[in-house]
């Protein structure tokens, strides 16, 4: 059973945040209302604790949050935010317990969003990061983290290293991730009643502004369509009242039917991204996180050798 406060979080989304993706005007809105508060710093309360270290990659920031000692694992988290919000407390508070709990260094890219930026420069500013990780550390020791559209990214992101010939990461943790941005699943709009958070308008409106034009079922926005078989052992986890739970179902069975190894914690009664907040159920997620990173590797298939480049907007019509 939903535990008392996941009860109160989940009334606070559909009365204040769910109202964001009602309508493409309303997103509109919100996004404008976001800049003007908008902070991507760690919280004062992190810096003090944690050994963070910023650095610039295309022009955007990137925090490095050091690894413990002896430690030789590095995460890079993409956070979510529909590509068009910034990255928030409740991101850096999840990142933070994550390099306490494990020890691993994490890097955080503040990459290019939406409306101001797209597709390409988004991917352009991670896909730079991730070789200069790569520089530094065996692919091996790389994970991607990544919550709601930053699951989607690190799905992605690892789909055009694989046709870049780039070594892979070793593993996924996706929350939440949007996987298939076509939206065109009939059981969506049952499930869209269900969501406090998510709407399907402004879902769509979110894609349109990031997507460059390219179509919403080309892979490199619907990460659903491409070839799963890249993909490396994967936790994903999907809460029952999430919009995007219908086709994270169908995505984790295609990636098994791919040959990849995807474990699912299909959580009753929670909603979009719910181990961001603090309440039972989060830390119960965040549990499951740490024990599957920290189990034996898997190996490593390297076998991918062609060269990528995102389709342009023309290409895609």
């Amino acid at each position: 059973m939903p535990s008392f406060k996941s009860h109160v979080v989940s009334f606070v989304l559909r009365y204040s945040r769910k109202k964001a993706f009602s309508s493409p005007e309303n997103l509109q809105r919100w996004i404008a209302a976001a800049r003007k508060t908008e902070d991507h710093h760690p919280p004062a309360s992190l810096q003090q604790r944690l050994d963070i270290q910023t650095r610039t990659v295309d022009g955007f920031p990137v925090y490095e949050i050091a690894p413990r000692a002896g430690e030789y694992k590095r995460i890079l988290y993409l956070h979510g935010g529909a590509y068009v919000f910034e990255i928030t407390p409740y991101h850096w508070r999840l990142i933070a317990d994550m390099a306490d709990r494990l020890g691993y260094g994490i890097t955080v890219p503040i990459y290019p969003i939406a409306p101001e930026h797209d597709f390409h420069a988004m991917f352009g500013m991670v896909g730079d990061v991730y070789r200069q990780m790569l520089d530094e550390t065996e692919a091996e020791d790389i994970i991607f983290m990544g919550d709601s559209a930053g699951g989607n990214m690190a799905v992605v992101l690892t789909m055009m290293a694989a046709e870049e010939g780039l070594p892979l990461p070793s593993r996924h943790v996706l929350i939440s991730p949007g996987v298939d941005m076509s939206l065109s699943n009939p059981k969506l709009f049952e499930a869209e009643r269900n969501d406090p958070w998510l709407g399907i308008p402004g879902g769509l409106e979110a894609i349109r502004l990031y997507s460059a034009g390219i179509d919403r079922s080309d892979w490199h926005i619907s990460p659903v369509y491409g070839d799963l078989s890249v993909l490396p052992k994967t936790l994903l986890l999907t809460g029952s009242r999430d919009l995007l739970t219908p086709d994270n179902l169908v995505f984790a069975e295609k990636a098994r039917a791919a040959g990849a190894e995807v474990d699912v914690v299909h959580e009753q009664g929670m909603f979009h991204v719910w181990p961001l907040f603090d309440m039972p159920e989060s830390r119960r997620a965040r549990q499951h996180i740490v024990a599957f990173l920290n189990e034996s590797p898997s190996p490593i298939r390297q076998d991918r050798k062609t060269r990528f480049e995102a389709p342009s907007a023309e290409a895609a019509e």
